[in-house]
């Protein structure tokens, strides 16, 4: 059987489609629609069924899939194995969210970039970067949505607390977490916000888990990025919320006060993310279990 073919059929059954095979591949859709109809003549079966979103296994597919993924991936990997002496002069694709990706995933790859890993860096919405990984554009991404389907895996990265946080006037004002705690999400609805999107993404968040209860107040400033957020923040703009990492620093020098301290605050769950298979090529996969441990202590 040939080889090539068996790798189009394991790349269109993790992608889920044809057109998706195709970009990761670098072959046209028809031509790999061609290599999928010869190898289904010669097993004799058929290996996908065409649905609205691409395709499917059918149950020769999916064991065909079982069978043949594991020795492939060892395949890549023997052929990428003559690099394992060099492979920190290959260079890293990285992709995320910009605050978390320069304050975190940078500074902890930064050894490995110390030993000659080249790094070049994306960012962009969880869409974007699930999009760039499909494509080939990315080797790994770290984002806060676990990807669908077979094309990507995801293995949960560390989770980060959200603070309500303002400047110690705005604190003062409204009587410190005590005097909160009573009034309630009423004595907040006046206050001007910060935040990174129209949306309100993370007040959103917040009011839901905190106070079972959207948010009614509009957005004083939308600046999208944490850091610009902080900034204003400490400057007294008004209140925003904030991963617990960013603000740590603002919290422990007094420019800001958690205006409440949640028996249960609310989290966020990353994720680092890579296409299937792509930790044969060993400079992806140091990365991938060097950020996996750094993370434990974030």
């Amino acid at each position: 059987m040939d080889l090539a073919l068996l790798r189009t059929f394991v790349t269109v059954h993790r992608a889920g489609s044809f057109t998706r095979a195709a970009v990761l591949l670098g072959l046209s859709q028809p031509a790999v629609t061609g290599q999928i109809r010869t190898l289904e003549r010669q097993l004799g079966r058929p290996l996908f069924l065409r649905t609205a979103r691409g395709v499917v296994p059918t149950s020769v597919g999916e064991e065909l899939a079982h069978k043949a993924a594991p020795h492939l991936d060892a395949l890549l990997e023997i052929a990428e194995a003559g690099l394992d002496d060099s492979s920190a002069n290959r260079t890293l694709h990285l992709a995320g969210p910009p605050e978390f990706t320069a304050l975190r995933v940078l500074p902890a790859l930064a050894p490995l970039i110390n030993q000659g890993l080249a790094v070049r860096c994306a960012f962009g919405s969880a869409e974007e970067l699930f999009e760039g990984l499909a494509a080939g554009h990315h080797d790994l991404a770290v984002t806060t949505v676990r990807p669908r389907g077979r094309l990507l895996a995801a293995a949960p990265l560390c989770d980060e607390e959200h603070v309500l946080v303002a400047a110690p006037r705005w604190a003062a004002r409204l009587g410190g977490p005590a005097v909160l705690q009573v009034k309630g999400v009423s004595a907040l609805e006046r206050l001007p916000v910060v935040e990174v999107h129209e949306s309100l993404p993370l007040i959103t968040r917040y009011w839901s888990a905190v106070f079972d209860t959207p948010p009614i107040t509009a957005g004083t400033v939308i600046a999208p990025d944490l850091r610009a957020v902080l900034n204003c923040v400490v400057e007294g703009v008004g209140l925003g919320v904030l991963p617990r990492y960013l603000c740590m620093d603002a919290l422990d020098a007094g420019e800001v006060v958690a205006l409440l301290n949640p028996p249960v605050p609310p989290l966020r769950t990353y994720f680092l993310v890579i296409r299937t298979g792509a930790l044969a090529l060993p400079h992806i996969a140091r990365a991938h279990e060097w950020l996996l441990r750094a993370a434990v202590d974030w």
